[in-house]
């Protein structure tokens, strides 16, 4: 597969093979999330954003595995650091209780382990005084471990704070703190002490008010934390101003609240830089990375991890031997490559372009974003859901997000042809929607 030639086409989705691994699938899967029936077959050609199905159906991939894949399928410099890799099993184990080496000193080893990672993130979040780690297997559990740590270090732990719309997770604690969609929480036991405000200047404004010391009914010195996304995903693509992120911190430095940046969408380079919370004036105590890291990851200053051996705990995260390597190796890989840059420059080309086109098309009412996390907003839910499944018929992967917003997720070293490519297809598919409601009217 030539990525500066190929061009998604697409005979029938989900076609006769496909349909098969999808029943296969499903008949032990338990039900979840399964945005359509696309089934990628990892023994035939992927490059980029492109990638094969089973019945030879080739797609271009704008949802990166929801930015789980960063650099998209098959990246050519990361392979080449992996095919020398002569794999050993087990590739996984009890990372909190043994210790991974790579071979040699940790300063000669010529591939990075668990601890290479952990130093990595210490020097890139080093500009927030952040210097310990503490290694998982998800975004959810880094989130857990982050609201855990804030209690600990918290004297009179009772209370914390999230916003409308946030999604930090499924595990029980990281759904205590989701205000996105009711479905995600809905029967479950919660966390006690959450508190939740708009994710605006006038839910700051609330926010104060709940912490005034005279009028509030929040006493300060019993708020753990205050978590948010610098760049909210699942809620919406919603992108902060910075007069909402210099009133955050200002109100967290005032009552000496912890704030928990979750950047596990948002983080290693999606939009521009290596955290979205370095568009702003904000100073996360705690950040939480995942998905493009390939584990999960909880940093933070020493003094507000716990001092106690038993209080965390993770069998596979810092035991995770390949996934280590590959993440320390993807950092390389955006840093050498500029792909922060590229980020900033094709996501800014995607949305003037997606602006155009909703210039000259009443259904769509917002375009948004920050470097390669762009939205684009439709006027009703059921439109934008056609046309998602739409540009599936046209060899366009995306995802929803919000009540009615559709998200484009491409590789951070996307190329001018492939983001036309795609623009291709998204305006295919309005028309084909378009046509049809016409025909069905």
């Amino acid at each position: 597969m030539d990525r500066d030639s190929v061009e998604p086409t697409v005979t029938s989705l989900p076609g006769p093979k496909a349909s098969e691994w999808v029943e296969y699938h499903h008949s032990t899967a338990a039900t979840s999330t399964y945005v359509y029936e696309f089934v990628w077959d990892i023994t035939k050609d992927a490059v980029g954003p492109f990638c094969t199905d089973p019945d030879g159906n080739v797609l271009l991939d704008f949802t990166s595995h929801v930015a789980a894949a960063p650099l998209g399928y098959n990246n050519p410099e990361l392979q080449s650091r992996l095919d020398d890799l002569d794999l050993v099993d087990p590739m996984k184990i009890a990372g909190q209780d043994f210790y991974v080496s790579t071979g040699g000193s940790p300063e000669t080893a010529s591939l990075p382990g668990p601890a290479h990672l952990m130093d990595r993130l210490t020097d890139l979040t080093d500009h927030y005084d952040l210097d310990t780690v503490f290694l998982s297997n998800s975004g959810a559990e880094a989130v857990e471990n982050a609201i855990k740590i804030c209690y600990d270090a918290c004297e009179t732990p009772k209370y914390g704070i999230t916003f409308d719309g946030a999604f930090h997770g499924r595990t029980l604690g990281a759904l205590s703190l989701n205000r996105s969609k009711s479905v995600h929480r809905r029967t479950f036991p919660e966390v006690s002490g959450i508190h939740d405000v708009p994710y605006s200047m006038a839910g700051l404004e609330t926010l104060r008010d709940k912490l005034d010391d005279t009028h509030g009914h929040l006493p300060a010195d019993q708020v753990a934390f205050l978590i948010l996304e610098p760049v909210q995903g699942e809620g919406g693509y919603h992108v902060p101003s910075e007069e909402f992120m210099r009133e955050v911190q200002a109100i967290c430095d005032e009552h000496d609240i912890p704030v928990i940046a979750d950047e596990i969408q948002s983080g290693v380079g999606r939009t521009g830089e290596l955290w979205a919370s370095d568009h702003y004036d904000l100073e996360p105590d705690v950040i939480t990375s995942a998905k493009a890291l390939r584990v999960g990851a909880t940093v933070a200053n020493e003094e507000l991890f716990p001092d106690t051996e038993a209080r965390l705990s993770s069998t596979w995260g810092a035991g995770d031997i390949l996934a280590s390597i590959q993440g320390t190796l993807t950092l390389d890989v955006i840093q050498e490559q500029d792909l922060m840059a590229n980020a900033t420059e094709k996501g800014t080309k995607l949305r003037a372009d997606l602006s155009r086109l909703a210039e000259r098309t009443p259904c769509l009412t917002n375009v948004r974003g920050l470097g390669l996390m762009t939205a684009v907003e439709f006027d009703t839910k059921d439109r934008r859901d056609a046309v998602l499944k739409a540009a599936l018929s046209e060899g366009l992967l995306t995802l929803g997000c919000g009540k009615r917003s559709l998200r484009f997720l491409p590789p951070l070293d996307v190329t001018d042809r492939e983001l036309d490519l795609a623009l291709e297809c998204f305006e295919a598919a309005l028309d084909s929607v378009a046509s049809h409601r016409v025909s069905s009217t």
